[in-house]
């Protein structure tokens, strides 16, 4: 299944010469540095939560299941987070994580 979740999809047709040197740039800073694929993708997921942006944490976790990321490795992220955000914040991105694993996985474009 693929999917962009709409406000993308309209950046990327009103804006598309951004959001190609936006993708870019993430394939260079995805690229940049001794971190595996795996590492990489559940250190976005916990910036994501971090930041408590429910696209950012429902994004990153279908593209973690997409790379073949367990559920359980998932959930261990958000589960991380509780002494630094918070209770509700953790129970907030355990909502978004849940509410991907219904949606399943997706492809995007190849960088962040």
């Amino acid at each position: 299944m693929d999917y962009l979740p709409l406000p993308y999809e309209r950046f990327k047709k009103e804006f598309p010469e951004i959001e190609k040197a936006y993708e870019k740039l993430a394939n260079l800073c995805h690229a940049t540095g001794p971190l595996d694929e795996k590492t990489r993708r559940l250190i976005k997921l916990a910036i994501a939560i971090g930041s408590g942006s429910q696209g950012a944490i429902k994004s990153h976790t279908r593209r973690a299941i997409a790379m073949g990321i367990t559920t359980e490795e998932i959930q261990h992220v958000a589960l991380l987070s509780l002494t630094t955000i918070g209770f509700p914040n953790m129970i907030a991105a355990f909502s978004y994580i849940n509410e991907a694993f219904e949606e399943g996985p997706t492809k995007h474009f190849s960088g962040d």
